[in-house]
């Protein structure tokens, strides 16, 4: 009877041992799983971040340029009321003479080329555009240089015999001649001053002429 009773006690204290050992492994086994797998998440989170571009601000775009006058906006300027006029523009533009060249100027201390031709028709009265491309697109073009008169605007490009944008610019104020046009205009290097179409300089450089009135 005591020997069955000591196999019956050393049973159960085998089965708490074993017991026992089961819980202890399978926490031993599960605890250092879960920590793991947690280090792995955060170990894999620095990297992503670190390999995460920062974001950008957005670029400001730049504003939007105001859309170029269309030519139903000449409106706002006016034209000279006939020939009637023409002997006067002369008469203004020739109190220009020997005023230095300024670019941007507008008056005797200084002025540009489209500055002249602006402030001339500005002392009678009429408002012009003032800058030499607007200006060769104001008015009616002459076909012929055969026929440009006094008070016609003529145009240049840069350089002689090459296509180019208009960067020059006078007003007629004597026709002497076939080969003899008289203009007055700003001379970058020499100021205000009157020059002949058919120079050598000039006749290689002419565009176009323009009638404003």
């Amino acid at each position: 009877m005591k020997k069955y009773l000591s196999q019956s006690h050393s049973c159960t204290i085998f089965t708490l041992l074993i017991t026992t050992l089961l819980f202890s492994c399978d926490t031993l086994r599960k605890t250092p799983e879960r920590n793991t797998a947690s280090r792995g998440a955060a170990s894999r989170s620095a990297v992503a971040r670190g390999r995460t571009t920062p974001a950008r601000r957005p670029v400001t775009k730049a504003p939007a340029r105001k859309p170029a006058p269309s030519r139903s906006a000449s409106t706002t300027y006016n034209r000279p009321a006939g020939t009637a006029n023409i002997p006067q523009v002369v008469q203004i533009a020739r109190t220009y003479t020997g005023t230095p060249y300024r670019s941007g100027g507008n008056d005797k201390s200084g002025i540009d080329c489209s500055g002249l031709i602006c402030q001339v028709y500005s002392e009678i009265g009429v408002k012009v555009p003032r800058i030499s491309w607007q200006q060769s697109e104001f008015g009616q073009e002459v076909a012929k240089v055969e026929d440009i008169q006094p008070g016609d605007w003529l145009f240049f490009v840069p350089e002689a015999g090459k296509e180019g944008y208009v960067s020059h610019a006078g007003i007629v104020t004597d026709v002497r001649g076939r080969d003899e046009i008289i203009f007055i205009h700003a001379s970058t290097s020499r100021g205000v001053r009157e020059d002949n179409l058919f120079s050598t300089y000039f006749k290689g450089r002419f565009v176009k002429a323009m009638r404003p009135f």
